[in-house]
């Protein structure tokens, strides 16, 4: 059994939360990169990720979301993917080994293709692009595979095959963002999500993103509502909503807001509580804090 269902089995655990966001912060400009970092500036990848972990996350995400051959190929870096994604897990993981009961989450995001019939991109295609990723992940030194702010049921599952393809060992965690009237983008339900990501063995499941706490609760509620014997959810709200201040987007969730998100994600029977987009190390700190 992985220790990760073991830490899971004796309490609420944390995850982190906002990368890109945070980068920006410290001179990531919005067309470049974040993957990139990973190699020319792996100093600032690693203080935003101790951060998190001394925040009190148990879990911390390689910077990793767009590390497929189609994402990376808009920046012309398609021929660097192995080295990006496992230098970024590499990354995390010396941060982890610092830490006690500390994971390291490979992440994925979406292909950036859409799935047949609506687009091109065919299972088979799907999983192949995922299992490159994934490869380069283990070799990193992952303790988990995240995939993440999918829409696509078919998508969620060509990864999941993937995962069982290259490292049927690690744990499958999978979020799943719900922001179109607690729909996703291809209109699939919470409940929906959990019973068809349970079938395929998935024993991680939620939701990030979204449009803020006050709608990640309902989701919450939905899902644990769903889950079957044996499944965890992991909710990671987004700390607000965008504001645009100036020439820039500012979330406005504060990390006292995110400490009540954390109590009544506890109370709703939610495993691992994260945030997103806009977090910082603070809002860990205030989740952290709020679900002991």
């Amino acid at each position: 059994m992985s220790a990760i269902y073991d830490a899971l089995a004796k309490g609420v655990l944390i995850s982190d939360g906002a990368m890109g966001t945070m980068l920006q912060e410290t001179g990531l400009d919005d067309g470049g990169a974040p993957e990139l970092w990973n190699v020319e500036h792996p100093e600032k990848i690693e203080a935003v990720l101790e951060a998190y972990a001394a925040a009190g996350a148990n879990f911390i995400t390689t910077n990793t979301f767009g590390g497929t051959s189609g994402r990376l190929a808009m920046h012309g870096l398609e021929g660097r993917l192995h080295e990006l994604n496992k230098a970024g897990a590499q990354i995390a993981r010396r941060v982890a080994d610092l830490y006690p009961n500390c994971f390291v989450m490979g992440d994925i995001g979406p292909s950036g293709e859409l799935m047949e019939p609506m687009g091109i991109l065919t299972p088979e295609g799907a999983q192949a692009i995922f299992a490159e990723q994934i490869r380069a992940l283990v070799d990193g030194g992952i303790d988990a595979i995240l995939i993440e702010t999918m829409s696509d049921l078919a998508e969620v599952e060509a990864a999941v095959n993937a995962c069982k393809e290259v490292a049927p060992e690690l744990p499958i965690i999978t979020t799943m963002s719900f922001d179109t009237n607690l729909r996703t983008m291809m209109g699939v339900k919470p409940a929906a999500a959990v019973k068809h990501l349970s079938a395929l063995g998935v024993r991680i499941i939620g939701a990030n993103c979204g449009r803020g706490v006050d709608e990640i609760r309902q989701i919450a509620k939905e899902m644990v509502e769903a889950r079957p014997e044996g499944v965890f959810i992991i909710m990671q709200s987004n700390s607000g909503l965008p504001k645009l201040v100036g020439d820039a987007f500012i979330y406005d969730g504060t990390p006292a807001e995110m400490a009540i998100y954390s109590k009544d994600m506890k109370a709703l029977g939610v495993n691992i509580i994260g945030s997103c987009c806009g977090s910082t190390p603070a809002h860990t700190a205030s989740i952290a804090g709020a679900s002991l």
